[in-house]
């Protein structure tokens, strides 16, 4: 039995495999790593050119689409190795990216989950706005990276090389102990797509898992291969997960104030939107906070009293800082 899967999530990616399989396959010991291509329902002739090509790949079949979550999900929760990687197929990899991380994952035992710098793969100068070099969550929710605070961008001059421990890892690259990954229930299938790594890493810091970022790897991102990140579909998701995430994951002790402060700045961004002509893109911030109403009822079972300050939850407002104070570049907020 080998020891770690890579598992790329397909869904009409046919294009995708085609310019980023080469790469991989070039820098992973396949001798001792399983590639595991999970196909969540696609049309095209993604099958079809990963049979052609690629005939010693392990292919799982999902017949329909289930998301990134309920995807993944479906296979992880089968399988039986001690690591697990999660690969976007929309990135690419260099040398030295992969045995690294490994190793530091065997070396360090109170590691979780660890991801790489992502670099922007049409600027390689810039980071990616899927995880940077870290993500980072605020008190009201609010994510963001080591090199990327809402839509303002740092390039890469090595000011964020140090290894250090994060909140979240993307799942755009994201290596991880299958057991651990098991053991918090895998993603929470109801995100169907969109910071459902950011939940499940809440998870395993309340259980008191550390997660790195290793910049020391890197990998380049596309993004947005799928949604652009400003489509009214994406912002919905993301507004309506991260409202679910912070329902299912806060402390009885901050929780109604949390809420009744995003109520107001969920809707500030909608008005924003409205005052830019961006009706649909206003109009999905109050459908995301409508349905999230709904799937409270689902996840009640799941809120659990934890009155743990996490270390790695930056006790400011992201959106203070950024749009009143100026401060848009990640070592200017002083996070230790």
């Amino acid at each position: 039995m080998k020891q770690t899967a890579i598992l790329i999530l397909n869904w009409n990616g046919r294009k995708l495999l085609e310019r980023f399989l080469p790469s991989l396959l070039m820098h992973v010991p396949v001798e001792n790593v399983d590639i595991i291509v999970v196909d969540n329902g696609s049309t095209d002739d993604s099958l079809k050119f990963l049979h052609l090509y690629y005939p010693t790949l392990i292919v799982r079949v999902l017949g329909e689409n289930y998301g990134f979550a309920e995807g993944y999900n479906r296979v992880l929760l089968n399988l039986d190795y001690e690591f697990i990687v999660l690969l976007n197929s929309d990135v690419e990899v260099g040398e030295n990216w992969f045995c690294p991380a490994i190793n530091y994952l065997e070396t360090h035992k109170d590691v979780v989950a660890l991801q790489p710098k992502i670099l922007s793969f049409t600027d390689k100068s810039l980071f990616e706005y899927a995880g940077a070099s870290g993500g980072f969550l605020d008190k009201y929710g609010y994510p963001f990276c080591r090199g990327r605070i809402f839509c303002m961008i740092e390039k890469d001059e090595g000011q964020y090389d140090n290894p250090i421990q994060i909140f979240w890892a993307s799942g755009a690259c994201l290596f991880i102990r299958l057991e651990d990954f098991k053991m918090v229930g895998g993603f929470d299938s109801a995100f169907f797509v969109h910071q459902e790594e950011i939940d499940l890493c809440w998870r395993l810091n309340l259980l008191g898992k550390k997660i790195i970022c290793l910049p020391c790897l890197r990998v380049y991102h596309v993004g947005g291969a799928t949604l652009d990140r400003e489509h009214p579909q994406k912002i919905y998701l993301n507004f309506r997960n991260n409202l679910l995430m912070l329902y299912k994951n806060l402390p009885d002790i901050s929780y109604d104030r949390v809420m009744v402060i995003r109520f107001f700045l969920d809707y500030l961004f909608a008005l924003c939107y409205l005052l830019k002509g961006r009706f649909r893109n206003a109009f999905a911030i109050w459908k995301a906070r409508l349905d999230f109403r709904r799937l409270k009822k689902q996840h009640r079972v799941l809120r659990s009293e934890n009155r743990e300050v996490l270390p790695t939850i930056f006790r400011g407002c992201i959106v203070w800082q950024y749009y009143f104070r100026g401060k848009k570049k990640w070592n200017s907020l002083n996070i230790s």
